[in-house]
């Protein structure tokens, strides 16, 4: 298959920052959640003064790297483009060994020949997709951190060929490398003023070609129960089990209208955890849901589930809290027909076919786009993410930044 110019460039970049080990972690009091977080971002602090960039700035308080490509035409619409560093506590990221495996032949794939670990087309068949291509793998021990540091690798890229090659017409270009995406950082420490941009796009997720402009809006909410012990000998008419609360609570939710059961824009009510003993119980679960009107009625539902137990048990006893988690970017990326316009017409001049369906799940784009920044969300190109047979086609990565350089001259050419 034939190499772009880009070919060495995303390869080398994603070998050199996948042996960087930036877990987030679920649990912490530090911010960013690991300091090792901070070992990546210097990294590409001083690559982006290498290459170039300007404005480049490294908040040392809270992991967040900015960095712009001057504009180079007159009158063209800035944008930006907003990556994260981290990468996921769901398998062992520390010591990755990524390796090149060229013109994979469509069948099993011996990642440790020590160990004996083969990544198979028949448990993963998304491998049939890139037959012939070659692929960014690990030895099967560690995650690879293709999420999303094939975007970074991109991005980079990108930068550096706009950079070097000023006779190409853009607007500003603002970049953002952002901490704890993959425990709900949602970019939250992103300087808006700083960053530059009044739009812009982030680039996580799957497959080439797919992009998200509708995500779920989002609530946690916790549900508290207080109960009563007494010795089980004499409890008739006095025991209350905070227990069995919770038990009933959550049998009083809809029985169908969870994950395991649900797909599209259908929404759910997720069960996190039960903690529960006879004084106290507490119950996590998530809603989610694309409506805006039905994910209201589910936040009500839940209050007036906690009312009917208060009313049986007692108000004392009973309490739920509901805190916002994201809401669904659509509502706000819909008032920037642009930004999708765009993205799509990059997306095919990059010969590619524009996929999307609506994201059960949220970005850091639908927090920044509900604070102002309106960002849907470009495929990274990765796949099998967050496990330790993760792997990158070469190819995905050098499609990406032809679209980035479509997008910038598209955006180029739109007035401020």
């Amino acid at each position: 298959m034939d190499r772009t110019p880009f070919y060495e460039q995303v390869r080398d970049r994603l070998i050199r920052y996948a042996r960087v080990d930036t877990q987030s972690a679920r649990v912490s009091d530090t911010v960013p959640t690991t300091k090792k977080q901070f070992d990546l971002a210097r990294m590409l602090r001083d690559e982006l003064m290498k290459i170039g960039a300007a404005d480049v700035w490294l908040d040392e308080e809270k992991c967040v790297l900015y960095g712009r490509v001057p504009a180079t035409a007159e009158g063209g619409m800035a944008f930006g483009l907003v990556t994260h560093m981290d990468t996921a506590p769901d398998a062992p990221g520390e010591n990755c060994k990524p390796w090149v495996l060229e013109g994979y032949d469509g069948g099993d794939i011996l990642l440790n020949p020590g160990q004996g670990i083969v990544m198979s087309p028949r448990e993963f068949p998304n491998l049939k997709n890139y037959v012939g291509q070659d692929l960014v793998l690990t030895d099967g021990t560690t995650l690879l951190g293709g999420d999303d540091k094939a975007a970074i690798a991109a991005v980079m890229t990108f930068a550096e060929h706009l950079l070097s090659h000023p006779d190409i017409p853009h607007g500003l270009i603002a970049l953002a490398f952002t901490p704890d995406e993959e425990v709900g950082g949602l970019a939250r420490d992103l300087d808006l003023a700083r960053f530059g941009a009044k739009v812009a796009y982030t680039l996580d997720g799957d497959y080439l070609g797919y992009y998200e402009d509708e995500t779920f809006n989002a609530s946690r909410a916790t549900a508290l129960f207080r109960g009563r012990s007494v010795h089980t000998g004499t409890a008739k008419g006095i025991l209350i089990n905070a227990a069995d609360m919770a038990a009933e609570f959550v049998s009083l939710l809809p029985p169908r209208e969870k994950p395991q059961f649900t797909e599209g824009r259908e929404g759910f009510f997720h069960l996190v955890s039960v903690k529960a003993g006879v004084e106290q119980a507490q119950v996590d679960l998530i809603i989610r849901d694309h409506d805006a009107a039905l994910f209201a009625r589910r936040e009500q539902l839940l209050r007036e589930t906690a009312a009917q137990m208060g009313e049986k048990y007692g108000p004392d006893r009973v309490s739920l809290t509901i805190v916002p988690t994201y809401r669904n970017m659509k509502e706000v990326i819909d008032r920037y027909p642009f930004l999708i316009d765009n993205l799509t017409k990059a997306i095919r001049l990059a010969g590619l076919t524009p996929r999307s369906v609506p994201f059960r799940g949220g970005t850091d784009g639908s927090a920044l786009s509900h604070r102002g920044l309106p960002c849907p969300n470009l495929s990274a190109g990765y796949e099998n993410a967050h496990g330790r047979f993760e792997y990158v086609p070469i190819r995905s990565m050098e499609k990406n930044v032809e679209i980035l350089l479509h997008l910038a001259r598209l955006f180029g050419a739109m007035e401020a």
